[in-house]
């Protein structure tokens, strides 16, 4: 792939998140995604072919899974709430990161057929990972024996329950900010699965 398709195919997924996130799925068109990025609509279904498949590319593209991966392989310490705390700070940077995609996923599902079970392979990768992990550090006696999928989906919940009120600008719970939570909550989960 050429420099210049890649620029033009991130001019139009970076439009495409902002204008949707504004105004909806059904409320803009591939020729106002295709100007806001300053391209021709043509470009835009030689790129993609549907504002559905750019819509799908945008968040294959931005979204977390491929990160966190990179993360579990080379950023762990083995040192359980050391890498709690990564994980929920990188977890929750990436989705902040990624507001919009978020949003446009929650608001728009019913709009997109097929969009509500790919959003969901991301989760399931993390899930996988971080069961993958604390089963690792059972294995090196570092966890305790339990249900390492269910302690990861546990965590998970916990870290995706924050970032729900986060996303609602912590109208939910206003009086709690995320780094403490983080803090604790990587403390309690790491005291937690300690032997």
């Amino acid at each position: 792939m050429s420099n210049r398709h890649l620029e033009s195919s991130g001019k139009l997924l970076r439009a495409a998140i902002d204008l949707i996130a504004e105004k909806g799925y059904n409320g803009v068109t591939t020729q106002e995604i295709a100007a806001a990025a300053g391209l021709s609509e043509k470009t835009l279904f030689r790129h993609f072919g549907s504002k559905q498949n750019l819509l799908e590319a945008a968040f294959d593209r931005h979204h977390y899974a491929e990160e966190m991966k990179k993360l579990f392989e080379e950023k762990l310490t083995w040192e359980l709430e050391a890498d709690l705390l990564t994980v929920c700070r990188t977890y929750h940077a990436i989705m902040n990161r990624n507001r919009k995609l978020i949003e446009i996923s929650i608001k728009d599902e019913a709009h997109l057929p097929g969009f509500k079970e790919r959003t969901r392979q991301h989760p399931l990768q993390l899930l996988e990972i971080l069961t993958h992990y604390l089963t690792e550090m059972g294995a090196k006696g570092k966890a305790v024996p339990g249900n390492p999928r269910m302690q990861a989906f546990t965590f998970m919940m916990a870290q995706f329950g924050a970032f729900s009120n986060d996303l609602e600008a912590g109208r939910n719970y206003p009086q709690l900010e995320l780094e403490p939570f983080l803090q604790e909550s990587a403390r309690l989960f790491a005291r937690a699965l300690t032997p």
